[in-house]
């Protein structure tokens, strides 16, 4: 009969074999990856991350082909662990980013932000790089993986920034049992390590983490920034409002401020210039989404937290205090295996044989 361990230097072996096929993935000592935030995945973060046994991910964002070569430079200076980089498949520039990558060695590229092309990851894994791919549903986890994907993320609207429709715990049971080929990382909503632990014992092979990050002392997130994290809470990360069927937008997940009501108006001042016939629907959609170009930086970096995007998944009320990069995952794997131990506790003093009456217990 299966027992689990009460002993936390048996638990910690046993996450470590739950999660061995991320770590081996990544080349990690933790198959925790760290989410790519634009602004704040830059190298102090990723560089952290990475030190701290963790997988530090660069958000490409809309860098540029020679700002993200800088970026992956000035990386490797801050540390020798493995780290990689998110791309976003509709930059203009793909091309030419996926050759910095190359050419600087990166051992891992995620692509993220709609359905890469095949000649994408091709290119990357002719390159010699490992391709990440986000996956929303199980009929596109398949055919990312027949394209060449060497692993999935599959991330919940419980997420921060653009989301999709489908919580996290629903992904997971979805395409879990039904994905055994490459790893799978969960991310969505995850802040603690009893939640790592959960989805480790379902068959992932690791988790991303982006909110849990943005209050680590490494992270350049302004101060003002973090203090909106460590004061905000689960119902207070709400999604955007789509006002208009012609004017389909990508909901965001972000703290609740002036910026979200600035949003739908934006959005009725658009209708009104396609009913008007000043715009057509596609240049209206893109004026829409020009609304959240520069909102996180504006919030993120120069700490206007009130007209810019607080940009946060619902794990924000998991985010506490200011910590240390190392800390912060320590105190993830401290959580898994106390949550190994009490579960091997309960499972001791509840099982037959240990609360039968002692002449039973001794075959009498």
């Amino acid at each position: 009969m299966m027992s689990y361990p009460t002993d936390p230097v048996i638990a910690r072996q046993w996450i470590d074999r739950l999660s061995q096929k991320g770590r081996d993935f990544f080349g990690t000592d933790y198959a925790i990856m760290g989410g790519a935030m634009s602004w704040l995945s830059e190298r102090n973060l990723v560089a952290a991350i990475s030190n701290a046994g963790g997988f530090g991910v660069i958000a490409g964002g809309a860098m540029g082909p020679d700002l993200l070569e800088a970026e992956i430079q000035a990386t490797k200076e801050r540390t020798s662990k493995p780290f990689g980089v998110n791309l976003i498949t509709m930059h203009p520039d793909l091309d030419a980013l996926i050759e910095v990558c190359l050419a600087q060695a990166v051992g891992h590229v995620v692509l993220a932000g709609g359905l890469p092309t095949a000649a994408a990851i091709a290119k990357l894994k002719e390159g010699g790089a490992k391709v990440v791919c986000f996956s929303p549903a199980l009929v596109l986890a398949k055919r990312l993986i027949k394209m060449g994907a060497d692993a999935l993320v599959i991330e919940g609207m419980e997420a921060g920034g653009h989301i999709g429709p489908v919580s996290t715990s629903v992904l997971a049971q979805e395409i879990l049992p039904e994905i055994r080929s490459v790893p799978v990382f969960v991310a969505g909503g995850i802040g603690r390590g009893e939640a790592i632990l959960s989805y480790l014992e379902m068959g992932a092979a690791g988790c991303q983490l982006g909110s849990r990050f943005v209050c680590a002392t490494e992270c350049v997130a302004h101060e003002d920034f973090k203090k909106a994290f460590l004061k905000g809470n689960a119902r207070d990360a709400v999604t955007s409002v789509q006002i208009d069927a012609r004017l389909p937008v990508i909901p965001v997940r972000a703290l609740s401020n002036d910026a979200t009501q600035r949003f739908i108006e934006t959005q009725k001042s658009v209708a009104a210039k396609v009913d008007a016939g000043d715009l057509d629907p596609k240049a209206a959609q893109l004026e829409i989404e020009h609304f959240w170009a520069g909102a996180l930086k504006r919030a993120a970096v120069d700490g206007d937290i009130q007209n810019g995007s607080i940009m946060a998944g619902q794990s924000v009320g998991l985010v506490k205090k200011i910590q240390p990069t190392s800390e912060i995952l320590e105190d993830l794997i401290t959580q898994a295996v106390q949550a190994l131990v009490r579960r091997g506790e309960d499972f001791a003093a509840h099982s037959p044989v240990s609360s039968a009456p002692s002449s039973l217990a001794a075959g009498a």
